[in-house]
């Protein structure tokens, strides 16, 4: 079975940045273990990467959520510790928002080469969930898999709704001990 694996938003920005939390940086070890694991059996790994331009608080994003992060080239746009610094080959994704709305796009030629995509990141409560659901839409055969132990949200609370939601779109839902949904 080959996978490929999407890393959302592990962000300087969103670690210990301006958005930055503890349950965010608790988070990654696992996430590190996760990347290691695909690296090493040379399965696709995916960087998305929040990217605001300059002008983010003129943005409409910017007005109701007005805290700079994420610019693009700045050190809180880059992925949190070079989680990335040994991935020959790994695949980056500069998104301007929630969701990446190109999935079809971007995983097209490697569809047919995989039977499921796991996801993990931040926030799963905003990123996580979106990604997830487009993915979801655009290729409702595939298996879609988020590892809870490798995400956290904005509060534990919303952590947990984003993974309740999933769930009920058909997402497995690992590692989550707080849940009946691990499969």
């Amino acid at each position: 079975m080959k996978k490929a694996l999407i890393v959302v938003d592990v962000q300087n920005d969103f670690v210990n940045g301006s958005l930055g939390s503890e349950q965010a940086q608790s988070i990654i070890p696992y996430v590190k273990d996760k990347i290691n694991e695909y690296f090493q059996r040379g399965e696709k790994i995916i960087f998305t990467r929040d990217t605001h331009p300059v002008n983010y608080l003129e943005t409409q994003e910017g007005k109701n959520l007005p805290v700079e992060h994420c610019i693009i080239g700045t050190d809180g746009w880059k992925i949190f510790s070079r989680l990335d610094e040994d991935c020959t080959g790994c695949v980056y994704i500069n998104k301007p928002s929630f969701g990446w709305p190109k999935w079809d796009e971007t995983l097209n030629p490697i569809i047919n080469e995989i039977d499921e995509i796991e996801i993990c990141g931040l926030c799963t409560d905003v990123c996580v969930v979106s990604n997830a659901l487009i993915i979801k839409a655009h290729f409702p055969e595939i298996k879609v898999t988020v590892d809870a132990r490798c995400c956290a949200g904005i509060t534990e609370e919303s952590h947990k709704a984003a993974l309740l939601t999933m769930s009920k779109c058909q997402v497995n839902i690992i590692n989550n001990d707080n849940s009946e949904e691990d499969n």
